[in-house]
């Protein structure tokens, strides 16, 4: 008798044969535990791509837009009363060194209607401000249909409104008319969408000299753009409030609008953070699935582990049969996911007309998981299979 001989051990090819024979055998519960992973895996992978999606398109936003623009506001004094700026203020900001536009814009008192019929009680949630002919160049925007404020428009009853406003009143191209107060006043274009200055989007635009000859506007600006040099901001941004109220300076509040989008970004990565812990639920939850699965493939499947030891299987050839059954249920299930994941990616970003953005870091994270989900998985279910003793196995027992 030769004492030499060893057990034979499973080829790789043998190995996946063996343990695709349990899945195809149960197949729809296989589909079942397989949808848990996916599902986790998918929720993951769609979560960090939407994010990444969104927070590439927030910055591209940023860089077009330019994150250099500084806004001033007029506040209040120490007794709460609003302040005026100095009528000067705009050309004080002009001599600041770094500076290469500076606008103003002035609230003035003008109730808007459609026309002469509409009740004056009745306006139509549209304000008028009193805009400077540079502030479509300061604020990097652009005209939609129709022209801008130019030095002649400027001095006559004629307006330019924003995205908003026209679609407010009605208006759906130039040469028509609005009312302001009783002046009859002729739109002369219609603006795009303000990105970094929304709240102009409803506004009615008429020009400083219209304003103050029109409806009683006393030439005081209320609201300040200026725009710099990109490594200057910051040093502007100290001495403006000095520049525009050198005897107030408390009473000036400097913004800047791109922090609005900056914040966006921000806000977003907490919420991937939170949806990737459901995400992380969602996969444990598939995780229990799997193991739930394999478990009672090893209960069902009693008489063909005894059969297979009483033919010589040893306990590892046992062991890793079913490892590679969890593994391969797991891996169908993170495959599927991250498909599932990368298609809602896209999908959603076309449909928001962002840049799609799929990390490869979340597709190979999120298959690591689910492989590691099919090693704790089936580590239980593998370990009882193995010390199942064949005798009582071919039992039932």
């Amino acid at each position: 008798m030769r004492n030499d001989l060893k057990p034979s051990r499973l080829s790789l090819r043998d190995l996946l044969g063996v343990g695709a024979v349990g899945l195809r055998a149960r197949r729809a519960r296989v589909v079942l535990s397989a949808l848990g992973i996916a599902i986790g895996i998918a929720t993951m992978v769609a979560v960090v791509g939407l994010s990444e999606s969104s927070r590439a398109d927030l910055m591209a936003q940023l860089d077009r837009l330019g994150t250099n623009l500084l806004t001033a506001e007029a506040g209040e004094d120490e007794n709460g009363k609003p302040i005026k700026l100095p009528k000067s203020a705009v050309a004080m900001v002009e001599r600041v060194g770094p500076v290469q536009h500076a606008t103003g814009t002035a609230d003035i008192d003008a109730r808007i209607r459609r026309s002469d019929v509409v009740p004056e009680e009745r306006s139509a949630g549209v304000i008028a401000q009193a805009v400077g002919v540079d502030l479509l160049s300061t604020l990097g925007g652009e005209v939609d249909r129709g022209t801008w404020l130019d030095a002649a428009s400027e001095r006559l009853p004629t307006t330019v409104l924003g995205a908003v406003a026209a679609e407010r009143l009605g208006v759906t191209r130039t040469g028509e008319t609005i009312m302001m107060n009783s002046t009859r006043v002729v739109v002369v274009g219609i603006l795009r969408p303000l990105e970094l200055v929304p709240n102009l989007d409803r506004v009615a635009m008429v020009g400083f000299p219209a304003a103050e000859s029109h409806f009683a506007f006393d030439g005081h600006p209320t609201t300040i753009f200026e725009r710099s040099t990109d490594a200057s901001v910051e040093d502007v941004w100290a001495i403006l409030p000095r520049t525009i109220s050198p005897g107030n300076a408390a009473g000036v509040k400097v913004s800047r609008p791109s922090d609005a989008l900056a914040a966006k970004a921000a806000t977003n990565e907490g919420l991937t953070t939170l949806m990737l812990g459901l995400g992380a639920v969602a996969l444990l939850v598939g995780g229990v699935g799997v193991a739930n699965t394999m478990v009672i493939s090893v209960l069902e499947r009693r008489q063909e582990i005894g059969l297979r030891r009483a033919l010589g299987a040893t306990r590892n050839a046992i062991r890793l049969q079913f490892l590679t059954e969890s593994l391969l249920l797991s891996g169908l299930g993170g495959i599927t996911g991250a498909l599932l994941g990368a298609t809602a990616t896209y999908g959603f970003a076309q449909a928001q007309g962002w840049t799609t953005v799929v990390p490869p870091w979340s597709l190979a994270g999120g298959l690591a998981a689910t492989l590691l989900i099919g090693v704790i998985a089936g580590l239980y279910p593998a370990i009882r299979a193995s010390r199942l003793h064949p005798t009582v196995a071919l039992n039932g027992t």
